[in-house]
């Protein structure tokens, strides 16, 4: 075999000698390269989606957090989340994070309605979308995951108004003013009022969604207004637990209405206990897990809604076993 391939190269001007070497070179490399190529080459990569929310304080917001979690590794995403801890600002800056970083898309959950619009115009004009969970922007985004605020307030409303049987004093606690849904509640309490001129609004103030600022704003309307009280509105169930808890201190629980939104735990085990008299419910796993599948109909191309809108529902004493575990 060695004396043939010396006669075939000798026999072989040594122009053609060259040429064939160099082929068999160029051969060789590229067989070699094949050879080393990494295991999964040409796959294409998980999708990454940046995540900013609100404040993961928040036992509502850790449970869409969760949803998320739960829904990305269903459907093999990876998400990088940051908590804004309830700063705009921060919020806006991490968007501008993701955007550096190339992610595929991102889900904002905003801090509040105007100063977090940057961070969607942010977002849009660097072409990656932005899905808006359980909040709401001036700015409107690529898609909105949530549920229409003003109508957890007048199921609240109208549940006093019940109780109330049309007559009564209500004080109103009031969430972060200029958040989506402190504006949204507000607003739809207001209207059940306007329909119950047997109703009075003695007063409303933010107490920030916070349960201990919740217990001292109701300590101060107790001795400003004290009998007077017949029901309460909070805003959120932190606020809602916080208002029963001042009541419960003053004895003046069972002279007072407490209804209050989200259905958190703590809210539910509440209601169960006849504690706090009512909760709306808020979809917090419905809200992530559908967030985090429009964001991949949308990076995938697929049909996706720009609205998804999920009801809310009155919880009573009633009907409260259907939600707890």
């Amino acid at each position: 075999m060695l004396e043939f391939r010396s006669r075939f190269f000798s026999g072989m001007p040594q122009c053609f000698r060259y040429l064939l070497v160099l082929a068999l070179a160029i051969f060789c490399g590229c067989d070699q390269k094949a050879a080393t190529r990494q295991p999964g080459a040409g796959e294409s990569k998980p999708l990454v989606i940046g995540v900013s929310l609100m404040n993961l304080a928040s036992e509502f917001i850790a449970m869409i957090n969760q949803s998320m979690e739960a829904e990305a590794k269903q459907l093999g995403v990876k998400l990088i989340v940051n908590d804004a801890q309830r700063s705009p600002e921060r919020q806006v800056q991490q968007v501008e994070s993701f955007i550096a970083q190339k992610v595929d898309a991102i889900i904002l959950n905003p801090c509040e309605v105007e100063a977090s619009s940057p961070a969607v115009t942010k977002a849009l004009a660097a072409r990656i979308p932005i899905i808006n969970v359980n909040s709401e922007t001036r700015v409107p985004p690529t898609a909105f995951v949530g549920s229409r605020d003003e109508e957890s307030a007048r199921l609240a409303m109208d549940y006093i108004a019940r109780r109330l049987e049309g007559k009564g004093n209500v004080l109103m606690m009031q969430g972060f003013l200029g958040q989506a849904a402190q504006i949204k509640r507000d607003q739809g309490a207001r209207e059940v009022l306007k329909t119950q001129p047997g109703l009075k609004l003695l007063a409303d103030q933010s107490a920030e969604w916070d349960r201990a600022k919740a217990i001292s704003l109701m300590e101060n309307w107790i001795q400003a207004h004290g009998n007077n009280i017949n029901a309460v509105f909070a805003q959120n169930d932190e606020m809602g637990l916080g208002a029963v808890l001042a009541l419960e201190q003053a004895r003046r629980k069972d002279k007072v209405v407490v209804v209050s939104v989200d259905a958190i735990s703590d809210a539910l085990q509440a209601v169960k206990a006849g504690r706090l008299d009512a909760t709306v419910f808020q979809d917090a796993k419905g809200q992530g897990s559908t967030a985090v599948q429009t964001a991949v109909k949308i990076v995938r191309g697929q049909p996706w809604q720009t609205q998804v809108f999920i009801p809310f529902q009155l919880i009573t004493k009633e009907n409260v076993g259907e939600h707890l575990k």
